[in-house]
């Protein structure tokens, strides 16, 4: 029994070291098969032999003759360029034209189709001179030849390379997107208003149906008349509302909800009413997301012009460092705010419309094959631009300078009234503006000098005899400094000499103010009141030059009249 079930074992081994062998023999010849095409019993039965008017030997051929038979209404011709395999041969005699008609209207409607940008060879081998493609030149059995979204779902439509037997291999359309057609149809295919046209209308005379030539400059028109009652009734709204911020908003964005108004309507009508044919509708569908990006993101900037207007005039009408520096700040956030909308704005709808029409392999294909010059003429030509723009969110989010504060720039005081992407907008104490590029700004050193508080100690230096009374001239000095308006915290108020000459002394007089601009008035006030009280009560205590002629030394402080014939006196 041993020796026997040794033996049967021996046996099953050798026979699966056999089979294993042969497999292993045709594994390279599976493989490449299963690389060039899809091995299958049979290719729509139900339909019968394709006549010679069906070209499926390549992907370019099938598309362009499938488009040409269903333009001709020759439907069980363009069947045979579905693969039906998921259909019954009766269902497939029954319904192969009808999704043969469906998929011409889907592919001519749901997205602009390029037939001379695919493949034109039997294996559908990527073709790239450069060889920068990482597939170039092998095989493919199936490719993409769209993508469409129905219901918020995508589906794709591909293209699968069949062989029966010993038969040539043929393209036709993968039976997965084949189930997906009349779903599809229901969101592409002719809506309400294509119903009623006459089927004269409807032959093709260019890239457009004869229809479509009467019926878009229509549709425009009436979009843009609506868009026109949109903004009358937004400007009459405008004049409604009381004065102020909201009136001021609201004749701001008649434009920008007119045209928001106008892109929903059409987008509408895309959808529910009219369909045209995917040169057409693609066209609008980016135009419109152009349109509608553009008019919300206004609408937002007109939004946050209005609260930086609002707080400006809140502000008294001028932008400065008097004002509370929690406004300050909050106007110097709603600028950057101003610039980020417009930032995103931009770049989303360039990002969406070059998905849209396509450039992103091409643009990639460019910027590689001339990276390098790319780099240099995009290092040289926008340099000082990108510089700019990072340079103003640097101050936007570091803050060293806020709108309203007062700074000393290159020799000149200025208030800061902008921050804008490549410039910053100063207004100099004589009402001049002085528009500096950010870089240049921020390379440059800055005095602020309300970076804490607007508060300043200033200064008047009085040159006086040296037989001017300080202590009145003091009471005079508080006296006078207490008057004025910007004249603060009077405990720190003080005056004393700080040096002297033969001839003179130098008497100053501090006083803190509330900003820099006030106090320097207060100062000049302050100094025109003190000069004219000792040219009005004491002359004597101007400084002057003196000449002494005497035999005493009139420093001993001893008087004595002058011996006959002399005189004295001072000048």
């Amino acid at each position: 029994m041993k020796k026997n079930g040794a033996w049967r074992l021996w046996l099953m081994a050798a026979v699966a070291f056999t089979m294993t062998s042969l497999c292993a023999a045709q594994t390279p010849e599976e493989e490449r098969e299963e690389r060039r095409w899809f091995v299958v019993d049979s290719l729509n039965a139900g339909l019968g032999e394709p006549p010679d008017t069906v070209e499926r030997v390549t992907p370019r051929e099938l598309i362009r003759s499938f488009l040409t038979l269903t333009e001709n209404e020759d439907l069980a011709a363009a069947a045979h360029a579905l693969n039906l395999s998921e259909l019954t041969p009766a269902e497939q005699r029954k319904r192969g034209g009808q999704l043969a008609r469906q998929l011409a209207e889907v592919l001519k409607r749901g997205e602009l189709l390029k037939v001379s940008d695919l493949p034109g060879r039997q294996d559908a081998a990527i073709e790239d001179p450069s060889g920068q493609h990482p597939q170039a030149g092998e095989p493919r059995r199936n490719l993409k030849l769209a993508s469409l979204t129905a219901q918020g779902e995508t589906y794709d439509i591909r293209l699968g390379r069949y062989r029966v037997g010993d038969q040539e291999p043929v393209w036709l359309v993968m039976p997965d997107s084949v189930s997906s057609v009349p779903l599809l149809y229901e969101e592409y295919g002719p809506l309400m208003f294509e119903t009623y046209i006459p089927e004269r209308f409807k032959a093709s005379f260019g890239a457009l149906k004869i229809w479509e030539w009467i019926a878009i400059p229509v549709f425009l028109l009436v979009v843009g008349l609506m868009g026109w009652w949109v903004y009358r009734l937004v400007g009459v709204l405008a004049r409604w509302l009381p004065a102020g911020a909201p009136s001021i908003f609201t004749g701001r964005i008649k434009l920008p909800v007119a045209l928001v108004v106008m892109s929903l309507v059409t987008q509408m009508l895309l959808d529910y009413v009219v369909s045209f044919s995917a040169v057409a509708t693609s066209s609008l569908r980016v135009l419109l997301i152009v349109v509608l990006a553009w008019g919300a993101g206004t609408v937002a900037l007109r939004f946050v012009d209005t609260l930086m207007l609002r707080l400006t005039r809140r502000l008294m009408g001028q932008i400065d460092d008097s004002k509370p520096k929690d406004e300050r700040k909050l106007l110097t956030t709603l600028y950057a705010l101003r610039r980020i909308i417009i930032l995103i704005t931009v770049t989303v709808v360039s990002i969406y419309v070059l998905s849209q029409i396509q450039l992103f392999e091409t643009l990639g294909i460019t910027l590689l094959a001339s990276a390098s010059v790319l780099t240099v003429l995009v290092g040289i030509a926008g340099q000082a631009v990108i510089s700019n723009i990072l340079s103003s969110f640097q101050l936007s989010l570091a803050k060293p300078i806020r709108i309203g504060d007062l700074v000393v720039f290159e020799g000149q005081w200025c208030y800061v009234e902008g921050i804008f992407y490549t410039f910053i907008r100063l207004r100099v104490w004589n009402d001049r503006r002085l528009i500096v590029p950010v870089t240049y700004f921020v390379s440059r050193p800055f005095e602020n000098l309300s970076v804490k508080s607007a508060k300043e100690y200033r200064s008047l230096e009085l040159i006086l005899h040296l037989s001017a009374d300080v202590q009145c001239l003091r009471e005079k000095f508080l006296e006078y400094a207490q008057e004025e308006e910007n004249v603060v915290e009077h405990h720190k108020l003080s005056c004393y000499v700080t040096g002297q000459t033969e001839r003179a002394q130098t008497v100053v007089c501090y006083l803190m103010t509330s900003d820099p601009f006030a106090g320097w008035i207060a100062e000049m006030n302050v100094r025109e009141k003190l000069m004219a009280f000792i040219r009005d009560h004491h002359p004597e205590w101007w400084p002057r030059e003196v000449t002494v002629i005497s035999e005493r030394d009139v420093a001993l402080g001893e008087r004595s009249e002058p011996p006959s014939g002399h005189g004295g006196g001072a000048a």
